[in-house]
C-alpha cells in the first residue's frame, strides 16, 4: 500500500487545492482527497459555513463520499491525505472507517487527535506527517491571520 513520496507530495498537494477553495468560501482551509490503488476517489474540503455543520469537516466529507464510491463502510484500502491534523471528532470516524493509511500535512497542536492520550485511530492505520507541512501551515497562518484583519 506504501507509495512514493513523489506520490504523497503530488496528493498533499491536490489536498492543498482543496484547503485553497476553503479559504476563498470562508472556511478554515483544510482540504483532503481519499486515493484507492493511486487514485483519487474522494476529494473535499471543510464545509463547516457553508452547511452551518460543526462536524462538517473535510475528513468527514470524505469518509462519507469513499464509502459512497466503494459500495463499502470500511475502508483499509484507502489513504487519506489531509492537510492538517484530524481532529479526535474525526480521528473517531477514522477509527470506524478502518482507514488504511493517513497522510498529514500540518500538525494541530490545539486541536488535533495527539493531543488526546488515549489512541484514537485504527490499530491497522499507518499514519505519516510532515508532507508538504510548510505548505499546509502556511495557508492555515494566512487565513487565520486575515481573518484576525477583518475582525479588526
Amino acid at each position: 500500500m506504501r507509495l512514493s513520496i513523489q506520490s504523497d507530495a503530488y496528493f498533499m498537494q491536490q489536498a492543498l487545492q482543496e484547503a485553497q477553495t476553503a479559504a476563498e468560501r470562508g472556511e478554515i482551509p483544510v482540504g483532503a482527497v481519499v486515493t484507492v490503488n493511486g487514485r483519487i476517489i474522494a476529494r473535499g474540503h471543510n464545509l463547516t459555513e457553508t452547511l452551518t455543520d460543526v462536524t462538517a469537516h473535510a475528513e468527514m466529507q470524505l469518509i462519507t463520499a469513499a464509502a459512497n464510491q466503494l459500495g463499502s463502510k470500511y475502508l483499509p484500502e484507502c489513504t487519506l491525505y489531509v492537510t492538517l491534523e484530524p481532529c479526535p471528532m474525526c480521528a473517531g470516524a477514522l477509527y470506524w472507517s478502518q482507514i488504511g493509511r493517513i497522510v498529514i500535512g500540518a500538525r494541530d497542536e490545539k486541536r488535533g487527535f495527539t493531543t488526546i492520550v488515549q489512541p484514537l485511530l485504527h490499530p491497522k492505520t499507518e499514519v505519516h506527517w510532515g508532507v508538504l507541512e510548510a505548505e499546509c501551515s502556511a495557508l492555515l497562518v494566512a487565513f487565520f491571520k486575515k481573518l484576525r484583519q477583518q475582525k479588526g
